[in-house]
Formats: C-alpha cells, structure tokens, sequence
C-alpha cells in the first residue's frame, strides 16, 4: 500500500457483515445447509445475498441458527424452535425497556396538592 493511503475499513467486527457462505455456516454449526435454508423458510434469519446470488450469513445470525440447533437437538421441531427463538427475543427487549423505565427519575407532575 502507498505511503499517504488509507486502508479500507475491514468489517472484522461487525456482528452483522455477511461473511460466511451457506457451506461454511453449516460447518460451522456442525449442521447441513438444508438446515439452515429451513430457517429462511421459517423467517427466523434472512441471510444476504452475494452478487452471484448465494447466500451469505453474519456472526449474528450463526448465533440464532446456533441456538434453533440446540432446539431442534433436544427434539423441538424447526417451526417451534423458530417461534420459541423470536419469542425470547421479545421478552428479553421487553426486560431491557422495563429495566430503562425503571432507571428513569420519577415524573413529579402527577402529583396533587393537599
């Protein structure tokens, strides 16, 4: 690289960059790619497409996958773990909004004059 230039941004921690191929997803999680176009079909992750049109997988949604592989080992069907996955998420951003309004300093306008 020429003295002076700048090196392009590499997205190395990105938990949202779509670095990973169907087949070295499904390496990664020990798993088959048809397992992981099921997820697809069952809407719990959307991978991107390449300009070649495969897919490709983020650090983000191998962790998800991750997590419908624990399901689905422990005998849950791929539609139900799906489901069970989206509704975790749910509550855990309901516990984190909670936890936000609690920390909030309690609004004084409400109170009435004796």
């Amino acid at each position: 690289m020429p003295p002076g230039s700048t090196r392009p941004a590499v997205p190395l921690d990105d938990d949202d960059y779509p670095a990973y191929t169907m087949g070295r997803a499904a390496d990664m999680l020990g798993t088959t790619p048809a397992f992981l176009r099921s997820l697809g079909e069952h809407r719990l992750i959307t991978p991107l497409r390449s300009e070649g049109g495969h897919r490709r997988y983020s650090r983000y949604q191998l962790r998800i996958a991750a997590r419908a592989r624990e399901l689905v080992d422990a005998g849950t069907a791929v539609e139900a773990a799906c489901r069970i996955i989206v509704l975790e998420d749910q509550l855990e951003e309901a516990q984190r909004i909670n936890e936000q309004l609690r920390q909030r300093p309690a609004d004084h306008s409400d109170k009435t004059d004796a």
